[in-house]
């Protein structure tokens, strides 16, 4: 270790004034002892408004799991901006997002990027992943919220033709589905791989009000391990059916079916695993909002009372601590120094010296000093 720091001092007085990172930052664009990062090898269009990015990542990045997510970072007239992508490539490969141009920076990245592109990241994460034990599944995906779930299949279909899966997903028109062809093929090649298109354009809102829609497209799906990703309205109107379900069959573990299987059978809300992009989340008032100082990171930014904290930070390029960006997970606390914020779940003010905030759920109720 000590040679090793000798060796560091030398090579440092020989690229003065850069460091030795800096040197060989030149050679390999994603080399950072500072930030990872990854550089971009194929951007593949998906539809007229969505693409794939795939990019390979530098030393620091921890191999993802199926349906996990990452957040990315790109630099927008000087400032860096951070964003969730769910991670579509399977397991075991070099990452890839899919994205839909919708927002400043997603729309970037779909319209401008191309490879050799430096993006800079964040290790994977998230829980919505594939069960550790296999068993018959259902998913439900709507609109982009068929990314993670993209890459569970692509992990899970191939490599285990016994697999039994049934995925629906809803889309507003055949051109606005996003993987529709090479489902379409995947669900030809594996007969136990079963894919149903639903297209509100024509035939509209998918209904979960009740059981019957649901057992007019997957009969059994009440044995199934259920996974559900898409907007606020479908994910809770998948919640209550299977809430509607449980309460009015309860679990008999003792129950046998007609063909001597036994139970339990009743859909079951711990089943029903959900990925949410978002939450729903109340707007500030009119004098809300303030000054936020990011003290650490020396940045001070005017705030409205509608937008979380941590979306303040990340526009304004500082690196955000975050996770499931709803108020469920804390991974985005941070110790208020000074000030008050809003919790826009709520409504209610609230803050002291020293408290931890979640930033993702929380917005300025005035001049706010965060330790950051």
């Amino acid at each position: 270790m000590i040679r090793l720091r000798k060796l560091a001092r030398a090579a440092s007085v020989l690229t003065t004034p850069l460091a030795p990172e800096d040197i060989l930052a030149l050679f390999d664009p994603v080399f950072s002892a500072r930030q990872l990062r990854g550089v971009v090898t194929k951007v593949v269009p998906e539809t007229a408004d969505s693409a794939t990015i795939h990019f390979r990542p530098g030393r620091g990045w921890k191999a993802h799991k199926a349906g996990q997510w990452a957040r990315i970072g790109v630099e927008l007239d000087g400032v860096r901006h951070w964003r969730s992508y769910s991670l579509s490539a399977p397991a075991g490969e070099d990452p890839a997002i899919t994205v839909s141009d919708m927002g400043a920076v997603s729309g970037v990245l779909v319209r401008n990027t191309r490879p050799g592109d430096v993006l800079f990241l964040a290790p994977p994460q998230g829980d919505f992943v594939l069960p550790e034990h296999p068993r018959p599944l259902l998913m439900l995906t709507a609109g982009s919220g068929i990314t993670p779930v993209m890459s569970m299949v692509r992990t899970l279909v191939p490599h285990r033709p016994d697999a039994d899966v049934v995925l629906i997903h809803s889309a507003r028109r055949p051109e606005d589905s996003i993987f529709r062809e090479e489902l379409s093929e995947l669900a030809d090649q594996f007969p136990n791989f079963r894919v149903t298109h639903w297209y509100t354009g024509e035939r509209g809102r998918m209904d979960f009000g009740t059981a019957a829609g649901l057992d007019a497209l997957c009969p059994d799906w009440r044995r199934r391990a259920a996974y559900a990703c898409g907007p606020e309205g479908f994910l809770d109107d998948a919640e209550a059916l299977w809430a509607a379900e449980a309460a009015a069959h309860p679990k008999d573990p003792k129950s046998t079916r007609a063909d001597g299987a036994t139970g339990p059978f009743a859909a079951d809300p711990v089943n029903l695993i959900i990925e949410r992009f978002n939450t729903s989340l109340l707007g500030g008032v009119g004098h809300d909002g303030g000054l936020v100082t990011f003290e650490a990171s020396d940045r001070e930014v005017e705030a409205d009372g509608d937008t979380p904290l941590l979306d303040v930070g990340e526009d304004a390029g500082v690196l955000m601590p975050s996770g499931c960006r709803m108020g469920i997970c804390h991974s985005c606390l941070l110790p208020l120094r000074a000030g008050q914020v809003r919790d826009l779940r709520t409504g209610e003010v609230h803050g002291e010296p020293g408290q931890l905030i979640q930033t993702c759920v929380s917005a300025a109720a005035g001049p706010v000093n965060l330790d950051i």
